[in-house]
Parts: C-alpha cells; sequence; structure tokens
C-alpha cells in the first residue's frame, strides 16, 4: 500500500508540473512511518532549475532591391532598365567571462542591365567582407584584442571604353576575385562601450598590423595591379592601423547607423594612409521594407584608376547606393 501511494504522489506532483508548464521541481512534503517513507499531497517546496547560460548570439539581415523601367513608343525618349541589389549580412559574437570573440560576413552583389548597350548587363556592386576579432578583457572596456580583416570581390570587373572611330565599346578586365584581395592581421587595444539605447561603439590600436595584398590573376599581375611587384601575387607590409566601428546608432526613430573606418599606415612609408570606410544608414518602415543608404569610400597611394582618356592615376574611390526594397532579420 505504501508503494502504490509513493507511485501515485510521484505521478499527481509530474502531472501537475507539465500542466503548469513550470521549469521548477516540485518536492513534495515527506512524512516518516516506522522508519518508511510516505509521500503526501499538502504543501510543496519550490526549487528554481537553474537557467542556461548562453554565451553565443548569432543573426543576420537580407536585402533585396529590385528596378525596372520598360518603355514603348515613349515621345520623351530613354531607355528600358532592370537593376538588382542583394546583399547579406551574418554575424556571431560570443562572450564568456573576459573573453569576447566577434564575427561578421557581409556579401553583396548588384547588377544592371540596359538593352541598348553593347554589354548589356554591367556589375553595379560587389564585395565580400570578412571581420573577426578576439579579446580578452583588461579592465571595463578595454580588451586585448586581435583581428583578421579580409575583402576581396566575387566576380570580375571591368572598364568599359569606346575608342575615337570605332562602331562598338570595348571592355578591359581590371579586376576580378582575390585580385585584389586584401588580408589585414593586427592586435592591439580594443575600446568597447555599449550604449543605453544598445548601440555600441568599438576603437581598435594596433601598432602590430600586417598587411597583405593578393592578385591571384596573372595577367593582372604582369601588370603590377593594385602595387604587387610585376609578376608577383602578393605584397606583404608591416605597419599600424586604427579601426573605429559604430553598430546600430540610432539617430532618430527608426533610423539607424551603422559604419566602420579602417586606416592603415606602412612603417616604410608612415603617414601615407590606406583608407576604407564603410556607411549604411537604414530607415525602417516596417518589419519587412526598409530604405538603405550606402556609402563606400577607398583610397590606396597604391592603386592606380583608369580615367577615361587612357591614362591611370591615384584617386579616391566613391560608391553611393539608395535602395528601397525587402529586408528581413533573423
Amino acid at each position: 500500500m505504501r508503494r502504490v501511494l509513493l507511485f501515485l504522489g510521484v505521478i499527481i506532483s509530474l502531472t501537475c508540473q507539465s500542466v503548469l508548464g513550470q521549469d521548477r521541481l516540485v518536492i513534495p512534503d515527506t512524512v516518516l512511518i516506522n522508519g518508511d517513507t510516505l509521500l503526501m499531497l499538502g504543501d510543496s517546496i519550490i526549487v528554481d532549475e537553474p537557467k542556461k547560460e548562453i554565451f553565443w548570439k548569432t543573426g543576420g539581415n537580407y536585402n533585396l532591391n529590385i528596378q525596372q523601367v520598360t518603355l514603348s513608343n515613349w515621345a520623351a525618349g530613354g531607355t528600358g532598365s532592370f537593376a538588382l541589389n542583394s546583399g547579406a549580412t551574418f554575424f556571431a559574437n560570443y562572450k564568456k567571462d573576459s573573453k569576447v570573440w566577434d564575427t561578421q560576413l557581409t556579401i553583396n552583389l548588384g547588377f544592371n542591365r540596359q538593352g541598348d548597350r553593347d554589354f548589356q548587363t554591367r556589375k553595379t556592386n560587389d564585395n565580400f567582407i570578412f571581420v573577426s576579432n578576439y579579446g580578452r578583457q583588461l579592465s571595463e572596456k578595454y580588451y586585448l584584442t586581435t583581428q583578421l580583416d579580409a575583402r576581396t570581390q566575387l566576380l570580375p570587373g571591368y572598364k568599359y571604353s569606346k575608342p575615337a572611330g570605332a562602331e562598338s565599346e570595348i571592355r578591359t578586365k581590371i579586376s576580378d576575385f582575390l585580385s585584389p584581395g586584401y588580408l589585414q592581421s593586427s592586435t592591439g587595444i580594443n575600446y568597447r562601450h555599449t550604449y543605453p539605447d544598445k548601440s555600441r561603439l568599438s576603437i581598435i590600436l594596433s601598432p602590430f598590423t600586417g598587411r597583405f595584398t593578393m592578385v591571384m590573376n596573372d595577367s593582372l599581375s604582369r601588370a603590377g595591379a593594385f602595387g604587387v611587384t610585376p609578376g608577383e601575387n602578393v605584397r606583404a607590409e608591416a605597419g599600424m592601423s586604427v579601426s573605429l566601428g559604430v553598430v546600430d546608432f540610432v539617430l532618430m526613430e527608426n533610423v539607424t547607423w551603422k559604419a566602420d573606418l579602417n586606416l592603415f599606415s606602412n612603417y616604410e612609408s608612415l603617414g601615407n594612409m590606406v583608407v576604407n570606410f564603410n556607411s549604411l544608414i537604414r530607415m525602417k518602415v516596417n518589419k519587412y521594407i526598409s530604405t538603405r543608404i550606402e556609402t563606400v569610400i577607398i583610397y590606396d597611394e597604391n592603386v592606380f584608376i583608369r580615367q577615361e582618356d587612357g591614362t591611370s592615376k591615384q584617386a579616391v574611390q566613391i560608391q553611393n547606393l539608395i535602395n528601397f526594397g525587402i529586408s528581413l532579420d533573423f
């Protein structure tokens, strides 16, 4: 009989716990009769189970923007066109005790097509950016950090021109996958601060930085493109760098700003900076639709930009995109 009561008491206790859906352990009171334990269905002791700690935070965003212009018997003139721009961002952040590890991957691709051109489909946007940094906490806001920054493009890039007297355009390959490719590794001090609105600021000063410029395309390598020695595939530099990152800074309601700036100076020519600046202003209409203003500014004294007259010179590279379309956070 005692065993039956014990069994019934356990079943009722587990059933009550399941129905209530509580993550707690219910331990009925007990009394001893002749040395045996008898479960009583009276008051109970409720013990909270420890919550599982979460060290990883992952997510991302996907955006797609499409524009189409169709003209038929249009008296004002013009040309039909189709444009597509798509991008995805993935992140995985780890934090446990004094250790932090933040990783982000950004991929963007864009195309434009016009029917009246010799080369109708042309690339408008193409970048691959992978940034990962690992840090150990020194104080409340300062960390000893090692960062890896890799950048390239996915598809070939061309310069389009129409020589004098020619009937059609020609295109010249000026870039390709890993041509250029940039790999930068640095170690330094990282200042990190999170604001009440959850926006974040990160500044990394790295006196020990290695930067590698890769040109894996043979024809571009033989031409000495992007500062490599003609015929070589890799150019190595040692210097110092400064990285500044702003994440989800709230400009106003439903408008956020994300930006990162990377400055690198070779010790052999200290003071001459390689500049990489990326800015994204996002204006959310609702959960699925947003407007994005993306700006990229690049300057590298070793990169010579081909001009319309056929000459090449150092220049500031600027890309600006304004997109309105689908945006999904996950």
